[in-house]
């Protein structure tokens, strides 16, 4: 069941992504967001992920989003708190994915098969342990809303950043630093290089260090291609995400969360197929779902 349960645990979030996703694309943030005339483009995307938190420092939002170059991340926080205050952030947030998924999924938004996702996914979601995960608790411990589109919407989220958290702590018990992460995910068939740097403001004096620290580690060749070690370092990392994002996922068993990834699927083609959320993207989830 553990072996399954993980399995399923992947697919989960490859299927709720784009739902999850919407709220960092949707022209509905951006209107959302207007009215703290937020200098620097960015300072969307951090305040409305690291809302759940608080009004964190550079330092903590930088530990917590492990995968993002530090001076990027120093650029927007702590700046845009002074534009707007967390809870102003997460009422904007709710707002835009209100008009967003009620725009990209229509009367699918009301359906019984909609709200029987919701309470597949809160369920799961009120599972997950928040010990050691920022994120995943943070935005376990909000409110969930009463539509169920937004709930189902809130609890994906939870998951999905309960995930995330798991998948930092299985980079750093495998030693790979940030930029490394990115480098050895985009010689695995991840986002490309040139993608990967420009989103995550990665140097190229940076990545050519991280390359290198691969190199000696035997992970990468010279020219930067992946090794027979190096593909088998980034499958059991993989694994061991999957492994410590099953958690959640017991308290629905195989066939609940079978149900969920099912329930989930076409609202996720829904947003796919309107162009809602681009593929290649930078977190380098695909489209269908593998």
């Amino acid at each position: 069941m553990t072996t399954t349960l993980a399995r399923l645990a992947r697919l989960a979030w490859h299927t709720a992504e784009p739902l999850h996703a919407v709220l960092y694309y949707a022209p509905e943030t951006a209107a959302a967001t207007a009215r703290f005339d937020l200098p620097v483009g960015w300072m969307t995307y951090f305040g409305c992920r690291a809302a759940p938190m608080g009004s964190v420092s550079a330092a903590t939002a930088t530990a917590v989003f492990y995968n993002l170059a530090p001076a990027m991340v120093a650029r927007s926080v702590p700046a845009l708190w002074r534009h707007a205050t967390p809870e102003q952030f997460l009422d904007a947030r709710l707002t835009a994915v209100d008009a967003a998924l009620r725009r990209l999924l229509g009367s699918h938004c009301v359906t019984p098969e909609t709200a029987r996702a919701a309470e597949l996914a809160v369920a799961a979601a009120a599972a997950a342990d928040g010990a050691g995960r920022p994120l995943g608790a943070a935005n376990a411990a909000l409110p969930s809303p009463a539509e169920p589109h937004l709930a189902l919407w809130q609890a994906l989220t939870t998951l999905r950043e309960y995930r995330g958290d798991g998948h930092v702590a299985a980079l750093t018990a495998a030693e790979i630093d940030p930029c490394a992460a990115h480098v050895l995910s985009a010689a695995t068939g991840g986002a490309p290089e040139s993608s990967s740097k420009r989103y995550h403001k990665w140097t190229d004096t940076q990545w050519n260090t991280a390359r290198d620290s691969l190199v000696a580690r035997g992970w990468l060749t010279g020219a930067g291609t992946i090794t027979a070690s190096g593909a088998r370092a980034r499958e059991r990392l993989e694994q061991e995400t999957d492994r410590l994002a099953r958690f959640p996922y017991l308290a629905l068993g195989e066939r609940g969360c079978a149900e969920l990834i099912a329930l989930v699927h076409p609202l996720s083609d829904l947003v796919m197929a309107a162009g809602a959320v681009p593929v290649p993207n930078p977190v380098g989830f695909c489209w269908p779902p593998a």
